[in-house]
Parts: C-alpha cells; sequence; structure tokens
C-alpha cells in the first residue's frame, strides 16, 4: 500500500484503471480478505462493476476491506464468532462512510501493516 503525496489524491477514482483492472482487483481483494468466506458470486461482480461504473474509487474499496476486517477481529474474543462474510454488499455501508467522512489514509495504512504483523 502505497500513500500518494497529498492525502486528498488519496479518494479520487483514478482514470487509468480500466474496468477489467478494476472489477478484477476488488474481487481478487474481496475473495481474500479475512473474514470473508473466499467465493465470488455473480453477484459480487454485478457490484464491482457498478462501483466502477460510478467511479468509486478502488483506495475506497480496498480501505473498507480493510477497516471492515480491523473492526471485525477487534471484536471481543468471548462474543460468539461473526460468520464470515458472503457477499460484496457487506462493505458498500463502509464504502460510503469512508467517500462521505474520508478516513485518514494514513490510518488505512497503519491497520494494514497491523493486520500483517509488521507493527
Amino acid at each position: 500500500m502505497n500513500l500518494p503525496p497529498d492525502a486528498n489524491e488519496w479518494w479520487v477514482f483514478d482514470p487509468t484503471m480500466n474496468r477489467e483492472q478494476y472489477v478484477h482487483q476488488t474481487l481478487e481483494e474481496y475473495r481474500t480478505t479475512l473474514t470473508v468466506c473466499g467465493r465470488v458470486r455473480r453477484a459480487d461482480h454485478d457490484l464491482a462493476l457498478s462501483l466502477y461504473q460510478k467511479a468509486v474509487p478502488f483506495t475506497a474499496v480496498e480501505g473498507a476491506f480493510i477497516l471492515a476486517t480491523s473492526r471485525r477481529s477487534s471484536r471481543d474474543p468471548r462474543r460468539q464468532p461473526l460468520a464470515p462474510i458472503g457477499s460484496l454488499r457487506y462493505f458498500l455501508p463502509i464504502i460510503r462512510e469512508i467517500l462521505d467522512t474520508p478516513v485518514d489514509p494514513g490510518e488505512i495504512s497503519y491497520l494494514w501493516l497491523k493486520m500483517q504483523g509488521r507493527l
């Protein structure tokens, strides 16, 4: 994860990423995100395409995966475990949250590094 020089550029749609790249990368990140069941369904593909068509920045999608995983992993371990996430649609409110009130990209990077055990 590389932060751009200006944090305001972080949450902007990247026009150099074509539709196929965006959809593929979104679905691959989704499939390999911790707490996700690991299956990609047709509805997930359609939603990834819709996110591209609405020019949702990939960084916001990726940030939502990281934020959700971090939140779920910080859940009290004495509570019953949550079921794995089974749909890309689960992340829509978090993507909206990031776009409505942009999270500091440094916080997202911090959470990602923490989850990778690099801190």
